[in-house]
């Protein structure tokens, strides 16, 4: 087994409930906004959407610019354009982390921005924290708006107060009355 594999694992069940999550999004609602400094549900929704397959693209090099970068997030038309981007970046993603094998995993890759370094860490480590943990974040955000704009929550970890993917298991365990 290699190194990368329970991540390549961990993105194929974190693609299920993420899929589950993006499908609630109202898409009579992509411009709305909790707030003034927040993104829009459909900037957010397209950055749950595409920050895995994006981010993965930085496992085929050692270092990155990010002052070359533009971060600005894309303001989606439609859902369906977000549920297409989501399916192509679960792919792009998937194909990228296959290719790591455990010396490549262990590379160092270095974000600078010009000639100051932000961050350097095993390539394994970029897998981690920036396309794993960097998307969980987002997602727990629109789980958030989802509420807000009084949208059933999808279960994530366990169940949320509109679904418990337990329940049916719960009852079959319970003893007879």
């Amino acid at each position: 087994m290699r190194a990368i594999d329970p991540m390549i694992q961990e993105l194929a069940n974190e693609a299920t409930t993420t899929q589950r999550l993006l499908e609630r999004v109202p898409a009579d609602k992509l411009g709305w906004k909790p707030h003034e400094k927040s993104m829009t549900l459909g900037q957010l929704a397209y950055h749950v959407a595409t920050a895995a397959g994006d981010l993965s693209g930085m496992l085929e090099m050692n270092e990155l610019d990010g002052s070359t970068i533009d971060f600005a997030t894309r303001e989606p038309e439609t859902k369906e354009e977000i549920l297409q981007a989501f399916t192509e970046g679960m792919e792009k993603a998937r194909q990228s982390m296959e290719a790591l094998d455990d010396a490549r995993a262990m590379e160092t890759w270095t974000l600078k921005f010009g000639n100051r370094v932000a961050m350097a860490l095993p390539k394994i480590g970029l897998v981690r924290t920036l396309m794993l943990n960097h998307w969980y974040h987002h997602r727990g955000q629109l789980t958030v708006y989802l509420r807000l704009l009084d949208v059933p929550v999808p279960a994530t970890y366990g169940d949320s107060a509109d679904e418990n993917p337990f329940a049916d298991l719960m009852k079959a365990a319970a003893p007879p009355a």
